[in-house]
């Protein structure tokens, strides 16, 4: 146990000026000094008084310990690995092990989804509470957005562990969220490329392989600079900008910029952004008009300015519209799921929120796979809000939207009048 200790690394390697004195039982070392163990008359045996002397000093302050709290006379050695065990008695815990019960109710995710939340996070200690027990504080803290102490009196544990665990867990959930939250290839872009097309009604948007669009999460207003954290909807916020696939499933989040800043600022700042990371080439991802219509360094298609002017605009940006909704419907089950965390401000520090948002996020994706969907309760906002007035690159994409357009428009089957007449 001492050459583990913090104190005996830090005297080995000189950091402290010193030694320490042990009993027979610690080895002799430069840094602790014993006793001898058969001293000679003379020097060993003045060497040994001393140090006994010294050394009863800590003997002391152990006995008074234990005369002052008396349950430490009668503890018991234990196993450091299993000192904290699951109390099934718990009535939260005690839903957990029902496996008839709606779980949703108080947890937000079916039983399944929680099975393998707890299969694929990794924490990284060899002692203290067990995986399930974290998982389960981390998730009842998230649907209820309740305070530590409300949390630990659900579970009756310290509040202080409460908080330990929150931020352990997140650690955890974060440290999966490239596995979770990916972008498709292969097979998986195709699929989801006809995912889009079914979405749209129209085979041409088979180019399409996500969408992508910001949502407002609200925050207490920070102590610094928070005019800048005050969005244009009149609350103060932070954003959220996700990128779909056609069943709702994040491929990207990035998280973190204030609400007052524009969307397509937050887009040019991100890593999909600037990195040129999705979508490949002669693929595209579909926004909403807050975005400038893109082909390079992303291929982002965004709709038509209302009014149209033709029936091609028209029939295009219906069809748009259908395709894109799914991001939409993804930030309306992300909230509805997580409507404690969405709904109202969260009351935690404002550099701690992406990482929750963040972490909702994967939870999301993790239910989704397990089948565990939720109906979105409210709509999302559709207003797309207006193009950065100090965006240069709004018609970039537009030789790509005006062959897209064409696509939709035309015939799928061939037109039988066409075949009744030769053509020269």
């Amino acid at each position: 146990m001492y050459r583990e200790s913090t104190l005996s690394n830090r005297l080995e390697r000189g950091e402290i000026d010193g030694f320490l004195l042990g009993d027979r039982g610690y080895p002799c070392r430069p840094t602790l000094i014993t006793p001898y163990p058969e001293p000679e008359p003379g020097p060993q045996r003045r060497f040994n008084v001393a140090h006994c002397r010294t050394r009863a000093r800590v003997e002391m302050t152990i006995g008074l310990l234990k005369a002052r709290f008396q349950c430490l006379r009668h503890l018991r050695a234990v196993n450091p690995t299993s000192y904290c065990h699951l109390n099934r008695a718990v009535p939260i815990l005690r839903l957990y092990f029902d496996e008839a019960a709606d779980h949703r109710a108080h947890l937000r995710l079916s039983l399944p989804s929680i099975m393998s939340l707890i299969a694929a996070v990794r924490l990284e200690s060899d002692h203290g509470w067990e995986r399930e027990i974290e998982v389960l504080v981390f998730l009842h803290w998230l649907a209820h957005a309740a305070s530590y102490r409300v949390v630990s009196q659900a579970f009756n544990i310290p509040k202080t562990s409460v908080y330990n665990i929150v931020h352990r867990m997140s650690k955890a959930i974060m440290g999966i969220l490239r596995r979770v939250i990916c972008f498709p290839t292969g097979d998986d872009l195709e699929a989801v490329g006809a995912g889009f097309a079914q979405l749209a009604g129209s085979p041409a948007f088979s180019r399409a392989v996500g969408a992508i669009d910001g949502c407002h999460i609200r925050i207490k207003p920070p102590a610094n600079n928070s005019h800048c954290y005050f969005n244009r909807k009149l609350f103060h916020s932070i954003q959220l900008q996700a990128i779909t696939d056609h069943r709702g499933k994040f491929l990207d989040v990035f998280v973190g910029y204030p609400g007052s800043v524009h969307d397509a600022r937050v887009l040019r700042n991100s890593p999909v952004y600037a990195g040129s990371l999705y979508p490949p080439a002669g693929k595209c991802i579909l926004g909403d008009g807050g975005y400038p219509c893109l082909s390079a360094p992303i291929c982002l298609i965004t709709p038509y300015r209302e009014p149209v002017q033709n029936p091609v605009q028209a029939r295009f940006n219906s069809k748009h519209s259908r395709a894109r909704n799914i991001v939409e419907r993804a930030f309306g089950m992300l909230k509805t799921r997580w409507r404690c965390i969405f709904f109202k401000a969260l009351e935690v520090s404002p550099a701690f929120v992406p990482e929750v948002v963040a972490c909702c996020a994967v939870l999301h994706n993790l239910a989704l796979v397990n089948g565990d969907i939720v109906e979105p309760e409210d709509e999302e906002d559709l207003d797309d809000g207006l193009p950065d007035p100090h965006n240069l690159e709004a018609r970039v994409g537009e030789h790509v939207r005006e062959n897209l357009a064409a696509a939709v428009s035309a015939p799928n089957i061939p037109v039988p009048a066409l075949h009744e007449h030769d053509y020269l």
